[in-house]
């Protein structure tokens, strides 16, 4: 059983933890009222519009609400990627067409009147990124025309939530508080070696014990843990592709190397040499390039993989 939690993605728990904790309006009232510094009391001013079939990386997206004109974007991400503001930029997109619809016209002389998008990140991923961070879409825009303004732009706010930074909004809010206090909860058993599956049971029980969202732990239990084991196997296939990637990478350029070298008429011993590689992959790239000289190094190197694979 353990062994199937840490390779199987569970297909039924898509949301985000982060999401299910923040399910309630008045949770999320706290939450926004910590950001911007206000004091609205009323959970339902806050108008959810989530568009729960839009997927991205097989997780669906965690928050939008509307609370009076401010149209806000609450995004979790335990990864940091420059290309957040892109991402928020679809998501408004749609979520401004959908207010529009047809019912509105764009060539109208009164202008459509729209809330002011707020996009915020909390991020808890294990590499060090500042309290907090902005990200803008303008920066991966070209140089362009310089007496020119950039067409679109997208502001994403990035805030760490990592155990120990941010300490004012914690304080204002006690439901992120108590998510954050959960996950280095988890983190600190995976440290000390736990399976995932061990490493959350023992969070939950420590939780309970000390009152930390004690009342999601003590009656959604087995949603929580599987929310979390869908997310660290999520974060690890993301990893592990991106491992694959940069192998694959490495190993493309050495089939360049070597086909370079072999056009200079060198045996493989020379080329093992001068490239400082293994004499056995080198001889077998070889043998390859030589049997299949128009193909291209993609598919000398899917060939080489199958070659490995049938002599293990």
């Amino acid at each position: 059983m353990e062994k199937e939690e840490t390779t199987k993605v569970n297909r039924e728990y898509k949301d985000r933890l982060f999401k299910f904790i923040f399910r309630e309006k008045k949770d999320l009232l706290e939450l926004y009222n910590a950001i911007n510094d206000t004091a609205y009391d009323d959970p339902e001013a806050i108008e959810v519009n989530t568009m729960e079939d839009v997927v991205y990386m097989g997780m669906r997206n965690d928050l939008s609400f509307l609370v009076m004109d401010v149209l806000n974007l609450y995004e979790h991400q335990s990864t940091y990627s420059p290309n957040l503001p892109l991402r928020g930029l679809f998501y408004f997109a749609d979520l401004y067409r959908g207010m529009v619809g047809e019912r509105q016209d764009l060539y109208s002389s009164k202008r459509i009147e729209l809330p002011m998008p707020q996009f915020v990140i909390f991020y808890n991923g294990m590499q060090s990124e500042p309290e907090r961070s902005v990200l803008k879409l303008s920066d991966a825009f070209g140089k362009g025309n310089p007496k020119m303004l950039p067409g679109v732009e997208c502001t994403a706010v990035m805030l760490n939530i990592n155990l120990g930074s941010n300490a004012w909004l914690m304080e204002k809010s006690k439901r992120l508080r108590e998510y954050v206090q959960f996950v280095a909860c988890v983190r600190e058993n995976l440290s000390h070696k736990m399976r995932i599956g061990q490493a959350v049971d023992e969070a939950v029980e420590t939780c309970l014990r000390k009152g930390i969202l004690e009342d999601i732990l003590s009656k959604n239990r087995q949603e929580v843990r599987d929310m979390l084991l869908t997310e660290y196997n999520e974060e690890l296939h993301l990893r592990n592709e991106r491992q694959i990637a940069l192998e694959e990478g490495e190993q493309l350029k050495l089939i360049s190397l070597v086909r370079k070298k072999i056009q200079k008429s060198l045996p493989p011993e020379q080329i093992a040499d001068i490239l400082e590689e293994d004499v056995t992959v080198i001889t077998h790239l070889c043998e390859i390039i030589g049997q299949h000289p128009k193909w291209q190094d993609a598919q000398v190197y899917e060939e080489y993989c199958r070659m490995s694979r049938e002599n293990r």
